[in-house]
């Protein structure tokens, strides 16, 4: 890798420390409100970037600041152990030789990473909204290329047109009260999302680090049982959004698909949010899902919040 470019004259560049909590996520909901409309990011989703055993912010992390003011952040982590690293990158508008300078250590961090793995490159990727405040032409420069498009999709919730559902015969849910069940919950997303796009295996305690298993609500998150079958599915939800009920996950193991039972999952947590009385619930979807997952929230009255669009870059690297 080559030396990253000069910092442009009255910047400065620092790794983030816990206290920077609660500035970064005032920079990202800055950026959010430009992007999309409103400020979307809560300071627990920060705190939990940051605690992340897998994180080193001393190495990982890197905070941009025109004077006092943090006008860039950037993060990064390493699910895979192998070729594929993570990244977010946050600048506000105006800023381009900073947002670059940012690029710059981040893409060398990252084959550092790749290279520590035995990795002979590193596969990076970065999710972008469909407006973002980086310079597009800028990044594509750089040889980043979109690579795949995630809807994020929501739909408004009453306690009328929305109650909880019959279960289908043959079908119970329950909630992950117990440990025994959590861990199941964990062995049906792992199979079922095998297939999907940028899947990476987590075992249980990584699951649990990354879902910050200590702020969870257990009684949100259910498996599906079908007679004959066994436990099937589950969905994962949460409920610390300001601006909606979250579901994080659902996934249905391939030889219970057709049965109707995402369908009866997801009107389930409609219900039970409206029941709550949240007004509104989301999700992100992959637009290419192999599963039609797509069709299926629009089936059930879900429609396009915002867009986000997965960058990659291609980093060969030595030392693999």
């Amino acid at each position: 890798m080559t030396a990253p470019t000069p910092l442009p004259p009255g910047l400065r560049v620092r790794p983030a420390t816990p206290d920077d909590a609660a500035a970064v996520c005032a920079l990202l909901n800055e950026v959010d409100l430009l992007e999309i409309g409103r400020p979307d990011t809560e300071l627990a989703r920060i705190q939990a970037d940051f605690k992340h055993p897998e994180v080193d912010l001393e190495r990982d992390s890197w905070l941009l600041f025109e004077g006092a003011r943090l006008i860039g952040y950037g993060l990064l982590w390493d699910d895979s152990g192998g070729e594929r690293i993570d990244i977010d990158h946050y600048i506000v508008p105006g800023q381009l030789p900073g947002a670059l300078h940012l690029f710059d250590l981040i893409e060398a961090r990252a084959a550092e990473r790749a290279v520590a793995n035995g990795a002979s490159r590193a596969v990076v990727h970065l999710h972008l909204t469909l407006n973002p405040t980086m310079d597009l032409p800028a990044l594509h420069g750089r040889g980043w290329q979109p690579v795949r498009r995630y809807n994020v999709m929501a739909r408004q919730l009453s306690p009328s047109a929305d109650p909880l559902p019959a279960s289908p015969p043959g079908v119970t849910l329950r909630p992950c009260l117990e440990e025994a069940d959590r861990r199941r919950a964990h062995a049906l997303l792992q199979e079922a999302m095998t297939e999907h796009f940028d899947f990476q295996y987590r075992t249980y305690p990584q699951w649990l680090d990354d879902i910050d298993a200590e702020r969870v609500d257990w009684s949100l998150i259910w498996i599906a049982h079908v007679d004959g079958l066994g436990d099937v599915a589950m969905l994962r939800t949460h409920n610390d959004r300001a601006s909606m009920a979250w579901i994080g996950n659902l996934a249905v193991l391939r030889q219970a698909r057709g049965r109707g039972l995402g369908s009866h999952l997801l009107r389930y947590g409609f219900g039970h949010y409206a029941a709550l009385g949240r007004d509104r619930v989301g999700l992100g979807v992959d637009t290419d899902n192999t599963s039609k997952a797509l069709a299926l929230y629009e089936r059930h009255g879900m429609t396009l919040d915002y867009g986000v669009d997965t960058w990659e870059l291609i980093v060969p690297v030595t030392g693999g």
